[in-house]
């Protein structure tokens, strides 16, 4: 027994295989800092600090001895918690191909969009300082869409001229990509096909990201280290639901403030 403790869960082995292929199918699309970000581990549920390598001068225990403190960063435990029905857990007994599984997919959003907050705009009770508020360089405004390829230019000029190399990716919220996706330049082209051969890289849609980031794909720069990756656990039932939650542990670091450009909607 560990624990998530799915052992003790009313939940057949192929009521289990369709919650986690659901989660498994639909989680991809919304992690969007793991695709822009290095992810190191997992390192299992008792990982619980980074060493920082670095130290703080404390008092001495006694008359004549110094001390010094090791520094970590400790690791954050989200959890989204949601129910399954139980006529839906035994109908996938039966054979249905279909359950109702509207709030696994509701916490699977809202667990994804914890961990992009915390990696672009931080957690602040954890801890952890996101890209947008540790990055050494302004903000960049973007008012027309029409000119983002301008504002995108501009931060990798700011990274280049930084000695960041790339290839570089635009991180972007729901609602600016979506125009992006939609609106052309003048003479036809694509807003997102140049916006594509501007950077050498992605663009990414990004639930829980507020305006936009331009960072550098190089790796080193960003990091996600993670104790217990996302995983599904059984908390209890009764004769009607299951309750169950999505869980995972992690820290966040930028290791190079110079590495990302933060753009802002609106002039």
């Amino acid at each position: 027994m560990n624990h998530l403790h799915r052992e003790l869960a009313p939940i057949s082995d192929a009521g289990w295989d369709v919650i986690d292929d659901e989660a498994k199918s639909r989680l991809p699309t919304y992690l969007a800092a793991r695709k822009l970000v290095d992810f190191e581990g997992p390192h299992g549920w008792t990982h619980s600090a980074t060493n920082l390598g670095r130290v703080s001068e404390i008092a001495g225990p006694s008359e004549g001895v110094s001390a010094l403190q090791r520094k970590v960063l400790p690791l954050v435990e989200l959890r989204a918690e949601f129910k399954v029905s139980r006529v839906e857990l035994e109908d996938v007994d039966r054979g249905t191909s279909n359950p109702d599984l509207e709030e696994l997919d509701e916490a699977i959003l809202q667990i994804a969009l914890g961990e992009n907050v915390t990696v672009f705009h931080g957690h602040a009770a954890a801890g952890f300082r996101g890209i947008t508020e540790s990055t050494s360089h302004e903000p960049i405004a973007v008012g027309d869409i029409a000119k983002a390829p301008d504002a995108v230019a501009r931060g990798v000029d700011a990274l280049r001229q930084a000695g960041i190399d790339g290839p570089y990716a635009l991180a972007i919220c729901p609602d600016m990509y979506t125009t992006i996706v939609e609106s052309t330049e003048y003479g036809g082209e694509l807003v997102l096909d140049h916006l594509r051969k501007i950077l050498g890289g992605p663009l990414v849609w990004t639930p829980g990201l507020e305006g936009g980031v331009v960072l550098s794909l190089r790796g080193g720069d960003f990091k996600i280290e993670s104790g217990q990756d996302l995983s599904i656990g059984y908390a209890d039932h009764d004769a009607d639901v299951v309750r169950l939650y999505l869980e995972e542990s992690f820290n966040f670091r930028v290791l190079e403030p110079d590495a990302a450009v933060a753009l802002r909607l609106g002039d």
